[in-house]
């Protein structure tokens, strides 16, 4: 079993661990520690210098939140596992409502607390274990080559005077015997410094909460698969049978009196499946388009796009593949918002915009209408923010009298595959 961490490869592979590539990584998590808690010292007491000018305060107590970012980055150097971010994505835009969100968090004093950690206690204590675990190895080490510099004797450590080479000799197999055995200790202190990082940075859910999670995560998924079979039960079996209806009927007609009202008849009813036909095939697509199962997001919401009577202008652009869940709950939350825009808001003209940063996919749908639209009086978008909320996602409806109307939407997720979507959707869907 591969390891996930420098605790595993320690405990795991005992015998592998000073040869494979763990130190080196637990070297670089303290190093770049100390560089990042010196930087951290000295932005600390520029701050409590501030503060006593009152305009520091605000930039203390949300230092650790702009901290905590590169933080669970550099957690990555001894630890595999993702550390997701803990904040919550604030219900309405604006600066406000990020620092009223923040500040009832408790994820943002944590991560003042790591910040005050760092600054005045971890990285003096990883600046000591370096110098230990790699300054008296690389001291020995370097015996014999500073034998030679001098060319007649040198001070090993300070302490022991060398004045020939066997001795240097000596004190160089010394040195990389013990930088092997120091590598140990090296990996332990590291294992546990990256886990107070991360139990004050990413906490873990409460007990219980991770099934909850899970489960929540299966129902979506088997909610997405019962709709899929609905769609192909549909496909291949109503809508063929309404395809072979409107020919049977289409060769009936071939045979009746051409001026008789049983033609009449069989017309009416060849009209009339035809148009239960269209119909059902419009539900189809409404159900899980193709587009959306063979080239993913961006050439659905296009596609929509395209089906709306308004004007929108697109900018889809670059959109990986993501999760089937997140497409869909992002596609149909598009479609919807399209479809409001188109019915009720009087718009002449919308935009749709969506992008994925890596870590969160932010959709947004805005027209020009008359504004005035409310979630909470009860529409559509209620039950896809509901959808949402089983992702993790939010919705926000920002639509005051007179318009615009905005809607956004933000789904953390990760990229499902490193290939973008097959087709390109940027640019006008409709002049």
């Amino acid at each position: 079993m591969e390891a996930r961490d420098v605790w595993q490869a320690v405990v795991l592979r005992p015998r592998r661990y000073p040869f494979g590539g763990w130190p080196w990584r637990a070297v670089g998590y303290l190093a770049s520690g100390v560089v990042a808690g010196a930087v951290a010292c000295a932005v600390l007491l520029v701050l409590l210098v501030a503060s006593l000018l009152v305009a520091g305060i605000p930039l203390l107590l949300f230092g650790g939140v702009a901290l905590g970012g590169p933080e669970r980055l550099r957690l990555r150097l001894v630890d595999r596992r993702p550390a997701p971010d803990p904040h919550r994505v604030p219900g309405e835009p604006g600066l406000g409502a990020w620092v009223r969100v923040r500040a009832g968090e408790g994820a943002t004093w944590r991560e003042l607390a790591y910040g005050l950690l760092l600054a005045t206690v971890l990285w003096p204590l990883d600046a000591l274990v370096l110098a230990v675990a790699l300054g008296v190895p690389g001291a020995l080490l370097a015996a014999p080559v500073l034998l030679a510099a001098d060319g007649h004797e040198t001070k090993v450590l300070k302490t022991v005077l060398v004045t020939s080479y066997p001795p240097a000799l000596a004190a160089a197999l010394l040195g990389a015997l013990l930088l092997v055995a120091l590598a140990y200790p090296l990996g332990l202190y590291a294992a546990g410094r990256g886990a107070l990082a991360r139990t004050l940075l990413s906490p873990s859910p409460p007990d219980g909460l991770g099934e909850v999670i899970a489960s929540r995560a299966r129902l979506v998924d088997a909610f997405e698969a019962e709709r899929r079979r609905i769609e192909r039960d549909l496909h291949d079996g109503a809508q063929h049978r309404l395809v072979a209806l409107t020919m049977t009927l289409g060769l009936a007609r071939l045979d009746a009196p051409p001026d008789g009202p049983l033609a009449e008849r069989l017309a009416r009813a060849q009209d009339e499946a035809g148009q239960v036909l269209a119909e059902l095939r419009e539900l189809i697509h409404g159900i899980h388009p193709q587009v959306l199962a063979d080239y993913g997001l961006g050439p659905a919401l296009a596609d929509a796009a395209d089906r709306t009577a308004v004007p929108v202008d697109t900018d889809l652009a670059g959109l990986p593949r993501l999760p089937a869940a997140v497409e869909s709950a992002a596609y149909f939350t598009g479609r919807e918002a399209l479809a409001n825009a188109d019915r009720h808001s009087g718009a002449s003209r919308a935009r749709l915009a969506a992008r994925h940063d890596g870590r969160v996919l932010v959709l947004t749908v805005e027209d020009d209408g008359r504004g005035g639209a409310d979630p909470a009086r009860g529409s559509g978008l209620t039950g896809l923010a509901d959808r949402l909320a089983v992702l993790d996602g939010t919705l926000t409806v920002t639509s005051p009298p007179g318009g615009p109307t905005v809607l956004r939407v933000e789904i953390p997720c990760r990229v499902s595959s490193a290939s973008s979507s097959p087709r390109t959707a940027s640019s006008s869907a409709r002049d």
